[in-house]
């Protein structure tokens, strides 16, 4: 069902090939972060379909609003994802928590388990470098929001910082 997904969201995002590689990033990141720091197998099924869809918000936010900021795609983000994972078939519980993750993955306090807390890690290792930011501002951001030993350590190769 996953592959299914991916097949989906690259649909979703036909002739968009940056948001294509962006998403596909931040599920590998979220995948090898997971597998690392050995998470349980629901909580990895969630956590790579929210991969996926976490910025599936971008397109009615742009329809919408003019703009996709983080806060219109946690916004308009959950509805779309809803339709697609029930389209689907996934289980409601499932669904249930990536449209919960969906509407938080720009929201940086009351990370509230380990699915939320891998995919803000992975989004901002893929949009540090997206986003070409300083070494400084790697730091800091590894100090500040990640907790797992992974993502710091994938930070701190990546960016080559001491944190």
């Amino acid at each position: 069902m996953l592959n299914q997904l991916l097949m989906e969201m690259i649909y979703y995002y036909r002739g968009d090939a940056k948001r294509i590689q962006h998403f596909i990033k931040v599920h590998s990141f979220a995948k090898l972060i997971g597998e690392m720091e050995h998470i349980e197998a629901e909580t990895m099924r969630v956590l790579e379909a929210a991969a996926y869809v976490h910025d599936i918000g971008i397109k009615p936010a742009e329809i919408k609003y003019g703009s996709c900021g983080g806060k219109l795609q946690e916004q308009e983000g959950p509805e779309a994802a809803k339709e697609l994972l029930d389209r689907l078939g996934f289980d409601e519980k499932l669904t249930e928590r990536v449209c919960y993750l969906v509407g938080h993955h720009h929201t940086y306090t009351d990370i509230d388990g380990i699915d939320y807390q891998i995919l803000v890690e992975a989004d901002f290792l893929v949009n540090l470098y997206e986003d070409n930011l300083s070494r400084n501002t790697a730091a800091s951001v590894c100090r500040k929001i990640f907790k797992t030993q992974t993502g710091k350590q994938i930070c701190r190769v990546m960016f080559d910082t001491s944190v």
